[in-house]
């Protein structure tokens, strides 16, 4: 009786432990994403719990380890320097972990379960939905979550597992392929341009950019080509400069793709000479060997080369305008 009471005391103790461990690695996670966003509403949105259970976990941490981890100001979450050392190791243990779920997923050789996507909100209101659409069909068993950001999410991290986004210069970890080189014209509504006769862009409203797209090649261009332009409208999505276009607010540069899909709209030019970027499909390099994450890059890379015309604005005639004021 005693050695079975010693044995079923050992495995408690290791049961413990182990419990012990995986409870230190989530306080760990809880700590490193409020230290990233900055605030806790932030860090408890990216972990996809509430406010209050972020804060339950990150002060019952704090006391279990008898030290403060965040000062508490104004403007978020600060680390202390105790928090700033633990921050040190956490993202050390997060790197590890996230490397061996890459290497480990992209073992499965498997045509099922998710692929989490990341693209542009130009992309979702164009040309993207109707072929996740035909891949869900052909591959019923793998289930789709897609983010919807003009930010480049963390291929490296698995905020995504497929990027399918415009990329001058995509980053050096992933991999992936060129679909096309995309196109931009210069779209307005009929009734704006019945009102402003001019071939002179200078002399146009515009409606631009905001700085959050400030990397964009529209920014850009917009910036070199027309510095002194009157900007009426300023938003961080394609996707409002052509609803604004469309109100008839003024002129907006937008991939072609997007442009020419709306008929409420008309083309001034053909495309824009010097305002090009790339589409790209990309993952990162460990889990390209994944069945599903192949699977869907195959498919998603031949759908979207069949839209070629489309993204490189060879398929819509420009308006004519009067070559002068009136």
């Amino acid at each position: 009786m005693g050695k079975l009471a010693a044995n079923q005391a050992q495995k408690q103790a290791k049961q413990q432990a182990k419990q012990q461990a995986k409870q230190d690695w989530d306080d760990f996670r809880f700590v490193l994403r409020v230290a990233e966003k900055g605030s806790l509403a932030a860090g408890a949105r990216a972990l996809g719990v509430n406010h209050t259970t972020a804060l339950r976990r990150v002060h019952a941490f704090e006391r279990r380890l008898g030290v403060r981890l965040f000062e508490r100001l104004a403007k978020g979450y600060v680390l202390t320097a105790p928090g700033e050392e633990l921050m040190r190791t956490a993202q050390q243990m997060d790197e590890m972990a996230t490397s061996m779920e890459r290497r480990i997923s992209g073992r499965d050789l498997r045509l099922t379960g998710t692929v989490r996507v990341t693209t542009t909100d130009s992309l979702v209101a164009s040309i993207v939905p109707g072929h996740l659409a035909a891949f869900r069909a052909k591959h019923p068993d793998v289930h789709l979550e897609l983010t919807t950001s003009n930010a480049m999410l963390s291929l490296s991290k698995r905020d995504a597992d497929v990027a399918i986004r415009p990329s001058g210069r995509p980053p050096e970890n992933l991999v992936g392929r060129r679909i096309a080189e995309i196109a931009f014209a210069l779209y307005a509504a009929p009734a704006y341009l019945a009102a402003h006769r001019t071939r002179d862009l200078a002399r146009h409203l515009w409606i631009a950019p905001d700085d959050s797209l400030a990397q964009t090649a529209v920014a850009e261009w917009t910036a070199r080509e027309l510095p002194h332009a009157t900007v009426v409208v300023r938003t961080d999505s394609f996707v409002a400069m052509r609803t604004a276009a469309t109100a008839g607010l003024g002129v907006a540069a937008l991939p072609c793709y997007l442009g020419d899909l709306e008929p409420r709209l008309e083309r001034l030019r053909g495309p824009v000479p010097n305002l090009t970027s790339e589409l790209w499909i990309l993952t990162h390099e460990d889990l390209r060997s994944t069945a599903r994450i192949r699977a869907f890059s195959e498919f998603m890379g031949a759908a979207l080369a069949r839209d070629r015309a489309l993204i490189q604005g060879r398929g819509r005639t420009p308006a004519r305008l009067n070559s002068d004021e009136t």
